[in-house]
């Protein structure tokens, strides 16, 4: 069974000690103050039109002594200062070691969620673009499965198009060997070529366009190739994957393809539904607040002059589907900033088509730029797009060289996957920490720093933890309920409290830098537990109590790491 949080259960003893007062919703949080404050008695005063101290001062009267508060008092202008009693805490504890979810519910139980993320190019090699899509959507996808929640991954790629004419055409009249071709370097070098001659050549975009139709048509020749382009891609996107330590798998990757036949559908329902009209030849949605710098109307455009169809067309196809077959209760598409308007509109026009039913939220889940040192978009010296792999690979070198300091003899096979461990770590959780909306600067050196608000921080003080596990030796850690607590004991109990508040808060508005920074102020409580608060050196009863904080510090930092994507170790 699980224990309900320490913030939960104050909140209903106040609603409970505030029955009298109609309308009356308690807030409860932690302060600097005492334990717990509780806010609410400033809007109930303002409805029954009573000093909002003396509204504070009814809800104490009525709270009952002992149990789990032990004191309560008016603050400031009506707020309810609580402190616990150390029963209650030491409970909480003991509540918590014995349910292996470390008090963390289902609430997501029921609740299918579609998430779309991570969004790579076929026969193109993933970029420092596709980091935050993936590493944002993968930690959430992580967190509402561990909240019972139902989740169906989408890689939603890009494997159609006008680049696939002009790929497959170029491949035609510029043979090269199998080796080379079957390479995702072979295919980006491809792909250079192929978009040089057609910008410059006339006469190869028509052959490119034709190629086009060819592949829409179905042809065997020109079909194969394109399935060709696709698998090497997929293989390759798999080992950036499996690299990075994300759960997308191939069967997650739905390409734009893959809704081609639908969009002639998507169409004539919008235009018969009104909701999209003909403009100047293509059919269009339009929106009243929606206008351009020149004040026009900006329209989402379905279906282009020529009939073709664009991203508009695909995305409203692959949402109507995954509303109708996938029965999805919620949509979220992790895509950076710069689609805001393009996701407004298209959830907009959804819901006007009836597709994306009120009872449905759609949120776009948008994320900031990876910055380099200079400010600017992350760049190479040559002022390319940086490739996700050589960041990875760089991060993995340093982390080897901090391995390497701290574990002269560790070597080979268990020195590279350390390495590996932390490396990545340290780029998932410089990502994750900052606020998604925000951008950020890719520092190696500060990401991979022991102290400070870093992966390896976190990391650090869980090997630390289990180093004193180990050190104990299978001592008794059975937590008693009659020691007096230190403030670091204290202190440490209640962020350990809160991690299952923390994870309902990361959901309500898709931010997973709320968990890192839980888990940071988690690391930094035991610090100072533990310099303060002798553990093997303890007397009992209150060294088997200090283990079991220690025993659920470290199973709580392993938990919330590994909601992150991000590993554990054991030592570091």
């Amino acid at each position: 069974m699980t224990v309900p949080s320490l913030a939960s259960s104050l909140s209903a003893a106040v609603t409970t000690a505030a029955a009298a007062l109609p309308g009356f919703v308690p807030l409860v949080r932690r302060s600097g103050r005492a334990d717990f404050q509780a806010d609410g008695a400033l809007a109930a005063a303002r409805t029954l039109r009573r000093n909002p101290r003396d509204v504070a001062a009814e809800i104490v009267a009525a709270l009952p002594a002992g149990g789990l508060v032990a004191a309560a008092e008016v603050a400031g202008p009506g707020f309810v200062n609580l402190g616990l009693t150390d029963t209650a805490l030491l409970a909480q504890v003991a509540g918590r070691l014995a349910d292996p979810r470390l008090g963390v519910g289902t609430p997501e139980a029921g609740v299918t969620t579609v998430v779309d993320y991570s969004q790579p190019n076929i026969a193109k090699e993933m970029h420092v673009g596709h980091l935050r899509s993936t590493i944002i959507g993968d930690a959430l996808v992580r967190i509402l499965e561990h909240l019972g929640g139902t989740v169906v991954r989408r890689n939603h790629v890009g494997d159609w198009g006008m680049q696939f004419g002009m790929l497959i055409q170029y491949r035609v009249e510029h043979p090269a060997p199998v080796t080379e071709a079957a390479t995702m370097r072979g295919l980006a070098l491809l792909y250079r070529q192929a978009r040089a001659a057609f910008d410059a050549d006339p006469a190869f975009a028509e052959r490119s366009r034709r190629r086009v139709v060819a592949l829409q048509g179905g042809d065997p020749e020109t079909t194969a190739a394109w399935r060709r382009i696709v698998a090497e891609s997929t293989r390759y996107f798999t080992e950036v994957y499996d690299l990075l330590g994300v759960r997308l798998t191939g069967a997650d990757a739905v390409g734009e393809s893959a809704y081609n036949a639908a969009l002639p559908g998507v169409a004539a329902d919008l235009a018969d539904q009104a909701v999209a009209v003909t403009s100047d030849g293509a059919l269009c949605v339009f929106f009243d607040d929606v206008r351009g710098p020149d004040g026009e109307p900006t329209p989402l455009i379905v279906r282009k002059r020529d009939g073709g169809f664009g991203y508009a067309a695909t995305d409203l196809a692959a949402l109507r589907q995954r509303v109708t077959d996938l029965h999805a209760d919620r949509l979220l598409y992790v895509v950076d900033a710069r689609q805001s308007l393009h996701f407004r509109m298209v959830f907009d026009t959804a819901r006007r088509a009836g597709w994306l039913p009120p009872t449905v939220p759609a949120a776009h889940v948008a994320f900031g730029t990876v910055l380099g040192a200079d400010g600017r978009p992350f760049k190479t010296r040559a002022g390319d797009t940086v490739r996700l792999v050589d960041l990875l690979t760089e991060a993995v070198d340093r982390a080897r060289e901090v391995v390497a300091a701290k574990n002269p003899g560790l070597t080979g096979a268990a020195r590279d996957e350390r390495a590996r461990q932390v490396g990545i770590g340290a780029v998932k959780y410089a990502d994750l920490a900052t606020s998604r909306t925000r951008d950020y600067t890719y520092d190696p050196h500060r990401m991979l720093a022991l102290t400070g608000n870093t992966g390896v921080y976190l990391q650090y003080a869980h090997a630390r933890v289990r180093s004193i596990l180990a050190r104990a030796d299978g001592a008794d850690e059975t937590v008693d309920p009659g020691i007096v607590l230190a403030p670091a004991d204290r202190a440490l109990i209640l962020d350990l409290d809160g991690f299952a508040d923390v994870l309902d808060e990361v959901v309500a508005g898709y931010e997973p830098h709320r968990l890192c920074g839980h888990l940071h102020r988690l690391a930094q409580s035991f610090t100072t537990f533990y310099e303060r608060c002798p553990v093997l050196r303890a007397e009992p009863p209150y060294r088997g109590t200090r283990l079991a904080l220690c025993r659920l510090t470290g199973d709580t930092l392993r938990t919330g790491l590994g909601l992150l994507g991000i590993d554990a170790p054991e030592r570091l």
